[in-house]
């Protein structure tokens, strides 16, 4: 079937509209996906690469496996959802690909849905909210600010992910806001780049806070939580290229990735803590 999808684009890339109604391709999301939800689908994945003009610049089958990654996960392809990403990179060796990006949502929609999860936060701490650790346990402690106008003046010092499972085991992670500089200069050579030039391609760039979210949510439903069939897929194919095979590359964020989605926020800027009641 990949190789049908192959030879449906030819050796020059045709629209993706007609790449998504061609015979091979609709035969491929029946198989997977199915019926009326195939067709829903279809729709949905050509209207977010309508929205995208610099996506359109991707390669088809790149768009194609991203976007059948994000259905496998039952996630919505929308950007103002936040779930997941389809976002256009420029590939040495391939050219203009599309790179599968999980938003923070997309973790705590996986997390919620896989039924172990009783309760699980992510938020922002703001100045003099940290109280330092329990002697006893090194647990972080905080005290939030209860008006929201004060809170929301004070600067960002780091970020707190905590959760607890339907068994009754607790864990909160706690990073300052130091740490998760550290962390993006040293996970992302497109976010030191940014820093250096004074540019704003990169997630980190764009939306610290949101990019914050996910690092630590990651690593802490990594480390300490359950995690689902989904969710291990979720991680695996989180950052990543996924060629017509379903075989994934992992990428970074570099200089000359493209990550404008036109007239849309590229991750909703969240200051309030985000708990499964928030997730409907």
């Amino acid at each position: 079937m990949a190789n049908a999808i192959q030879k449906s684009s030819g050796n020059n890339k045709i629209g993706f509209t007609s790449f998504m109604t061609s015979t091979a391709v609709q035969k491929k999301v029946n198989e997977i996906v199915g019926g009326e939800k195939g067709q829903r689908f279809i729709s949905s994945i050509i209207s977010a690469v309508t929205t995208n003009p610099s996506l359109k610049e991707c390669s088809n089958e790149s768009i194609f496996s991203g976007a059948l990654l994000g259905e496998s996960l039952n996630l919505s392809p929308s950007p103002q959802l936040g779930r997941f990403y389809l976002l256009p990179f420029k590939d040495k060796e391939r050219g203009m690909v599309a790179q599968f990006i999980l938003g923070y949502k997309g973790y705590l929609e996986l997390a919620q849905r896989s039924g172990q999860y009783k309760d699980i936060n992510v938020i922002e701490i703001r100045e003099g909210e940290y109280k330092g650790r329990n002697k006893e346990t090194g647990n972080p402690m905080f005290e939030f600010i209860e008006d929201d106008d004060i809170r929301l003046g004070k600067e960002i010092i780091g970020y707190m992910a905590s959760f607890t499972l339907i068994n009754g085991f607790t864990k909160t992670l706690y990073m300052t806001k130091k740490q998760m500089e550290e962390h993006a200069l040293e996970y992302s050579s497109g976010y030191r780049a940014d820093k250096k030039n004074g540019t704003k391609y990169t997630f980190w760039s764009k939306d610290f806070t949101s990019m914050s979210f996910k690092t630590i949510l990651r690593q802490l439903i990594s480390k300490w939580g359950i995690m689902s069939i989904d969710m291990q897929q979720a991680f695996e194919g989180d950052m990543a290229v996924i060629d017509e095979n379903g075989n994934k590359k992992y990428v970074d964020n570099v200089e000359d990735a493209i990550f404008e989605i036109q007239d849309q926020p590229i991750i909703e800027k969240e200051e309030t803590p985000v708990s499964l009641d928030d997730i409907e």
